[in-house]
């Protein structure tokens, strides 16, 4: 079947450019929840898990948030971000899913910050970035 804007392919590089920019933001809010005013029920569930001391590791998954969110957005190691972001991500939504009321946070959106990041790791950072493709 043929597309129905067949010009609009010409432009396929700004998809992952796009997607890159919002998660890189959505991380960055994240990660400044963790460290804000989600932070007991962070520390509680780290203590919970074993992690021990819980404000060393509620801290390192903060700011990997928001580390992560800043290279997406600058399109800078964007297959290494993604990665990290991708397991992160995942790490929540088994989280979210076992115990729904932890962060109060839909599993749709889990869901879909996985599939943008994953989308990332396999197609790249698209266009405006640092990263070259090889």
């Amino acid at each position: 079947m043929l597309s129905l804007f067949p010009s609009l392919l010409d432009f396929g590089l700004f998809a992952p450019t796009l997607l890159r920019l919002v998660a890189g933001l959505i991380f960055i809010d994240l990660g400044y929840l963790v460290l804000t005013s989600e932070k007991s029920s962070w520390d509680w569930l780290c203590n919970a898990m074993g992690l021990k001391p819980s404000i060393f590791w509620r801290k390192l998954l903060g700011y990997v948030e928001i580390i992560g969110g800043i290279l997406l957005i600058a399109g800078l190691y964007t297959q290494g971000a993604a990665l990290a972001l991708t397991i992160l991500v995942l790490t929540e939504l088994l989280i979210e899913y076992k115990e729904p009321t932890f962060v109060k946070r839909d599993l749709a959106f889990y869901v879909l910050l996985l599939v943008i990041t994953l989308s990332l790791l396999l197609t790249g950072p698209g266009l405006i970035a640092f990263d070259l493709p090889l």
